[in-house]
């Protein structure tokens, strides 16, 4: 079999609105390498969207999964409960950050994990209004694009949108907001567009992701938690792609001192498995009725097992340290590359979420195509990269937290000769 005659089946069976970036097919992965059916190999920096941080197909992990395998492949938590489920929610909640008594409910994707905070807000308030934020990205589903802040292709031509939903802007130098004007700009949005007292929750990514990598500022972070405790709102914290060791803490709002009232995970929660959740107050938790969340595979037996075995592996192989150590050495080699490289307007991250951003140092006009370049011409040499950011030029770094170190500097000499062709 050819990459190009499955791209061909591909093209007559599935539809062009599942956009594909490769053009060539997956064989085998291990760890930080994937090869096509042809043979050729490449270093993954995308990690199937920041779902491998333990890497692909790690020991542990599928050991976990075909021990469950052996036992039972599924129930429906909903009707014939595990262990398993417990065991995860319990270890969610002592993880999770928060000094209050929490509960886990666990679901199958990222913007489902998304929507059932928003039902578990409106529930718990009984408000129906939610602000989200420019650059946000919450997700494909009716409410997910209703909450994401991009219309092309996200919301274009799907309408009409959700209802009750408003946005504010995010701050963000590169893109003229300062901390001050986003602050201000909520307030006036408080102020004249939808009464305080009516809005359930503000959902924020502590990084955003497709939106460029932007990181909250912890100001802003403090700012919105004491606007919610002045209006009785709820704080979600969307971390479908910070958690689970991205930044250098096992959750991204490790990194502030304040705490959301709810925080969603999916993405490396499970290692490559579906799974997301919910983590929460317990009371805000314990709001909806008996019946009012789940799924038939919410919380599946082998997802959960996975898990389980990627917190183990997380703790054990030191991948927060090592994380943090390798995006250090990413964005030192950025940084050094500026004098050579006069697009780079900005480096920026937190642990191994890093992302640079391509901007003419003249008129700062975003440099896309520049940015399009340097991905073909990486993955040529057999380095896979993301690009993000509303005007995509932008690179993002999603690499597995267990890549080796010789790996990783092969990469880097790739991504290096990329920027510079």
């Amino acid at each position: 079999m050819k990459n190009a005659e499955l791209l061909k089946r591909k093209n007559a069976a599935t539809p062009r609105g599942v956009g594909v970036m490769c053009e060539f097919y997956a064989e085998r992965a291990e760890n930080a390498e994937i090869w096509d059916i042809e043979g050729n190999r490449y270093i993954d920096f995308a990690s199937g969207i920041a779902v491998c941080n333990t890497g692909h197909r790690h020991p542990h992990i599928n050991a976990a999964i075909q021990n469950q395998l052996d036992s039972f492949v599924h129930t429906a938590y909903q009707v014939v409960p595990y262990e398993g489920y417990v065991a995860l929610a319990e270890k969610v909640n002592a993880l999770v950050p928060g000094d209050f008594d929490k509960k886990t409910a666990f679901f199958t994707t990222g913007v489902e994990a998304v929507e059932n905070a928003i039902k578990i807000a409106r529930y718990a308030t009984q408000r129906p209004h939610i602000i989200s934020f420019n650059n946000a990205f919450h997700g494909r589903t009716l409410l997910g694009i209703t909450l994401t802040a991009k219309v092309n292709p996200y919301k274009k031509g799907f309408g009409p949108l959700a209802p009750n939903v408003y946005h504010a802007p995010f701050p963000n130098e590169q893109q003229g907001v300062s901390l001050e004007d986003a602050k201000r700009q909520l307030l006036s949005l408080l102020n004249v567009s939808v009464d305080p007292q009516q809005v359930a929750a503000i959902i924020i990514e502590p990084v955003q992701g497709e939106g460029g990598f932007n990181v909250c500022p912890p100001e802003f972070m403090t700012f919105l938690r004491e606007l919610c405790d002045q209006h009785g709102m709820l704080l979600i914290a969307d971390e479908v792609q910070t958690g689970f060791g991205r930044t250098g803490k096992l959750f991204a709002m490790e990194h502030y001192d304040v705490a959301a009232d709810i925080t969603t995970m999916a993405k490396s929660l499970a290692g490559g498995m579906p799974l997301s959740g919910i983590c929460g107050r317990a009371e805000v938790l314990d709001a909806p009725l008996p019946g009012g969340l789940g799924g038939t595979y919410a919380g599946h037996p082998l997802a959960v097992a996975s898990a389980l075995a990627v917190i183990d592996v997380i703790e054990n192989e030191k991948l927060l340290e090592k994380g943090a150590a390798l995006g250090d050495k990413l964005k030192a080699t950025l940084n050094d590359l500026r004098a050579e490289v006069p697009f780079i307007s900005e480096v920026r991250g937190l642990g191994a979420m890093v992302a640079v951003e391509f901007r003419c140092p003249e008129t700062g006009a975003a440099q896309a195509d520049f940015v399009k370049k340097v991905q073909q011409y990486a993955l040529s040499k057999g380095l896979i990269l993301l690009t993000c950011g509303p005007e995509g030029n932008v690179i993002r770094f999603l690499f597995p937290l267990t890549i080796s170190e010789e790996l990783f500097d092969e990469a880097l000499a790739i991504l290096r000769e990329a920027l510079l062709a």
